[in-house]
């Protein structure tokens, strides 16, 4: 039974799926009040509690304070509601790269109570108008930097009606920044309820019509008491660097959400490259990163030229399998364990994780506190632990999609499917094999690509990699690499000595029986390998 909506515009609940094809939610341990406003508790909260004076936010140059972020996105809430007449419940996009400004809009439209749809600023017209229309959104703030597609998005929109442009640098110098300057600093947050919508997240990656993910004020608390407090342990002194967008749930809550939770700092990037991740721990001494293997593997190199990454006390990797050889290399360098995991848009955040104290190479740990997990069959039936099935998973958060006929494809009596294809072991310990739809199947054998990835990474002339299947008249598929050299010629004889080396490193039936070579790999802005694009890839 749902609390009473403090939603005026009451879309979003209106647009939930019916309650008999949610899965089951977990909540015992994460007990919040009837009324609980993410915004307020970001912010307001925390300077209640002494936080005012610690760092918040670091990026453009300068720092900002839990009083200042208070301050600048309370201004920015009584902008939106005195002059742009947000209710609570409209929805309102964000565009913008990773900055403080974003940050600061997106707590101001939680603090209305609206419900907030943050995107990527590589977003072009065509694909803001898809999210815009799904989700009904009235209501814009843009990045003036990034105004060109969102005005052409606005143009012709049955649904909205007001773009407003923010300055994403550090010299307030735009519509909102203007409006803001002599507004209140204080603001009376809307009280919405624990489970009014707070947040529409919309699937990356996917192909077709994006699906949008629908989570709650008190999911935006559970994903920092879960995961952030029981594995990451984060306190005041933490610094937060990382390479996700904000418009990411993966981004927002390792940017954003965990850091001003436990009164930690966030440096937020534009430019997330490796190297300037590189250059920004050395400088704000980071303690905490969220990024992808492949920054990993940069940041190795970086070390070996002299980078001293010592203030790194976890390196968080999610997005994309983490490769034995890096794992090993890193605690090697570093004397310090990758917390590799896995998440969902779904899920909201990390729902299984290795931990500081049990940890080991290619595997993706155990269940976070409060989430469960286990492996199944076509047929929703668990198989025997050691065999390959597809991952269902439940908890304090889980799959609620807009509108969405695809919530009966990812959800199975009470569980969430996230398309993963897992073991379970012995011990408990679960083993990504690949996504379900990617997992190659060759002359009958069950192939996964990340193993064979695997292997070739531990070659020395493999800089990246990436493994799919492409079909075969005479065995149905066979394995495909797409490989980045680090040393040596894309020759014939190059691709022989990397096929024997992966007959040499595991079984030899999955060794890729095509390789190609290219001079980059196609990546989402997080570091993703996009697989599915690597059909179309030529070689070099």
């Amino acid at each position: 039974m749902l609390n009473q909506s403090a939603h005026i515009d009451t879309f979003a609940r209106d647009n939930l799926p019916p309650i008999d094809q949610w899965p089951e939610f977990k909540l015992e341990g994460f007990d919040y009040p009837e009324k609980l406003n993410a915004g307020f508790e970001l912010t307001d909260a925390m300077v209640a509690k002494g936080f005012g004076d610690f760092t918040a936010l670091i990026g453009n140059g300068r720092r900002r304070t839990y009083k200042e972020l208070t301050d600048w996105s309370n201004r920015i809430a009584h902008v939106l509601v005195d002059e742009y007449g947000v209710q609570p419940g409209n929805r309102v996009l964000i565009r913008s790269g990773n900055n403080p400004a974003m940050v600061a809009c997106w707590l101001a439209a939680t603090k209305v109570g609206a419900v907030v749809v943050n995107t990527m600023p590589m977003l072009r017209a065509f694909e803001l108008t898809q999210i815009v229309d799904k989700a009904e959104i009235s209501h814009a703030l843009c990045d003036a930097r990034l105004m060109e597609e969102m005005t052409a998005c606005a143009k012709d929109s049955a649904f909205l009606r007001h773009v407003i442009d923010f300055d994403g640098t550090a010299q307030h110098d735009a519509t909102l920044d203007k409006l803001a300057l002599d507004k209140s600093v204080t603001f009376q947050s809307v009280e919405t309820a624990n489970d009014d919508v707070a947040l529409l997240g919309f699937t990356s990656g996917s192909t077709g019509a994006p699906k949008a993910t629908m989570h709650f004020h008190r999911d935006l608390m559970i994903v920092a008491d879960g995961y952030a407090k029981e594995v990451l342990n984060v306190q005041p002194e933490d610094v937060f660097v990382g390479s996700p967008p904000l418009a990411f749930t993966f981004g927002l809550g390792g940017l954003a959400v965990f850091p001003l939770r436990f009164g930690a700092s966030a440096v937020l990037l534009e430019d997330a490259s490796p190297p300037r991740m590189i250059e920004i721990i050395q400088k704000y001494k980071a303690t905490v990163c969220f990024t992808a293997p492949t920054a990993y593997r940069a940041m190795l190199s970086a070390m070996e030229q002299g980078a001293d990454l010592s203030s790194l006390r976890a390196a968080v990797s999610a997005g994309e399998t983490l490769p034995a050889p890096v794992y090993n290399d890193w605690i090697l360098k570093t004397g310090k364990p990758m917390l590799d995991g896995i998440g969902a848009t779904e899920m909201l955040h990390i729902f299984i994780s290795n931990r500081f104290d049990d940890h080991k190479p290619s595997c993706t740990g155990k269940p976070v506190s409060g989430y469960e997990a286990k492996i199944i069959d076509l047929d929703g039936v668990e198989v025997p632990r050691g065999e390959v099935g597809r991952l269902a998973v439940r908890g304090p958060t889980g799959c609620r999609y807009l509108n969405d006929d695809r919530q009966l494809a990812y959800t199975l009596d009470g569980w969430n499917i996230t398309g993963d294809a897992f073991t379970m072991d012995v011990d408990g310990y679960l083993h990504f094999a690949a996504r379900n739809d990617d997992m190659i199947i060759s002359s009958g054998y069950n192939i996964a690509g990340p193993e064979v990835e695997a292997a070739l990474l531990a070659h020395p002339a493999v800089s990246e990699c990436a493994v799919i299947g492409v079909p075969d008249e005479a065995r149905g598929m066979i394995v495909q690499a797409h490989v980045v050299l680090a040393q040596g010629d894309p020759t014939p004889e190059m691709a022989k000595l990397l096929q024997d080396h992966v007959k040499a490193t595991i079984a030899p039936y999955k060794y890729p029986r095509e390789v190609k070579f290219t001079l980059a790999l196609p990546k989402t802005q997080t570091g993703k390998i996009q697989r599915f694009r690597l059909q179309d890839v030529r070689e070099t």
